[in-house]
């Protein structure tokens, strides 16, 4: 997996970690569900200008990250 550090402003991280608290996710959990929900829309045609022709490879380790 790569790591890198990423700068977002204070209020989509409130946002985010709100977000992640609903669904019962750590942030990182929330941020990798939310791109993969957004990177594989049925908007998102292969062929389609701007899209990728490989299909999505699913995301590996715990959907929840939370105690259980």
């Amino acid at each position: 997996m790569i790591r890198f550090s990423l700068r977002i402003p204070e209020d989509l991280h409130e946002r985010l970690t709100a977000r992640a608290a609903a669904d019962r996710r750590s942030l990182n959990s929330e941020i990798l569900h939310l791109l993969e929900v957004a990177l594989t829309d049925p908007g998102t045609r292969a062929g389609s200008p701007g899209s990728d022709p490989t299909p999505p490879v699913p995301l590996h380790g715990k959907p929840d990250s939370s105690p259980a």
